[in-house]
């Protein structure tokens, strides 16, 4: 293992800001892992930390085939995560908002440009990612639908789901999308939520990267388990929405199976705590994302499910 400052600037205010990267093998860029763009993926960081433990002990054991070159990059935010903020602390922009990057342009736009110079000549990529509403998911693998995505390979995690999302015109500054535009074969996983740390879901993406390593035929070890993936485009999914505001109390969550016209949580009115709404499931299926805030306000999204 290799431990390097791949990007540093200076900071008026505290310590220099960069990005350091972890690299493993002595071969061709095969591999890059990307974690935290934003200031609250702490989950995102944490299995990138992981699997820098376990890219050590392998590589240490001999297990790592040869010929090849993986670069994990833990965090690339990390003055955001320090505050608790989400975006750059400074203008609020979204660094996952600016690639490819303009190495003359603003701060995140620099941070971006500098990020990717060091990972768009990876033949695969592997991006830990938050969503932008708040809560749980069953954790799977997503691809833009660019022309480019690479269906077949995202079986390889053997995840239950592996999602395909066709670009509305602001993906295309996202880092999925400019991964495979630029060549490289781009996965998005998500790993359950952000701002706080579950391990049982960080050992399920680590086992899930490590299964989709051995099958890629750059690890000396099989990877046990796994499902059967099923591909699935966003017309697959239906939305469940709050038609009232109020206090979200949530009965069901990301992953649980349930039945048509089963509840799912109520909405209660904050001031007297009567029931505004009941939410029912609209049909068989597995809940695929579940909103875990306690106030929610009108029209917004709850929960996303796979009908049966």
């Amino acid at each position: 293992m290799k431990r390097e400052t791949l990007f540093r600037m200076s900071s008026p205010f505290r310590d220099e800001f960069k990005i350091e990267g972890f690299r493993f093998g002595s071969g061709q860029p095969t591999l890059a892992i990307v974690g935290a763009l934003r200031g609250d993926e702490v989950q995102q960081q944490f299995i990138c930390s992981q699997m820098v433990s376990l890219l050590q002990r392998i590589e240490a054991e001999g297990r790592l085939a040869e010929g090849i070159g993986i670069l994990v990059i833990p965090n690339a935010n990390h003055f955001s995560m320090n505050i608790e903020k989400r975006f750059w602390a400074m203008d609020t922009t979204d660094i996952n908002r600016m690639f490819p990057g303009y190495d003359q342009g603003e701060t995140t736009q620099r941070i971006a440009a500098a990020l990717f110079e060091q990972i768009k000549g990876y033949q695969y990529g592997i991006q830990l990612a938050s969503y932008y509403l708040p809560g749980d998911f069953i954790p799977h693998i997503r691809m833009m639908e660019t022309g480019y995505q690479p269906e077949e390979e995202s079986r390889w995690f053997g995840l239950p789901y592996a999602y395909v999302r066709r670009p509305r015109p602001y993906d295309t500054t996202v880092l999925n999308y400019n991964w495979q535009i630029w060549g490289c074969k781009a996965f998005s996983l998500y790993a359950g939520c952000e701002g706080r740390i579950s391990e049982a879901t960080t050992r399920e993406a680590c086992q899930a990267i490590l299964r989709f390593m051995q099958r890629a035929g750059w690890l000396k070890q099989n990877i046990r388990g796994g499902y059967q993936t099923s591909l699935i485009h966003e017309s697959d999914l239906l939305s469940i929405r709050a038609t009232e505001a109020g206090i979200f109390l949530k009965e069901r969550t990301a992953g649980e199976e349930v039945r048509k016209g089963e509840r799912l949580a109520r909405i209660l009115d904050p001031y007297d705590g009567q029931v505004r709404l009941q939410i029912e499931a609209p049909a068989d299926g597995i809940l695929f994302f579940a909103h875990d805030k306690p106030l929610v306000v009108q029209n917004t999204l709850l929960y996303r499910m796979v009908e049966n």
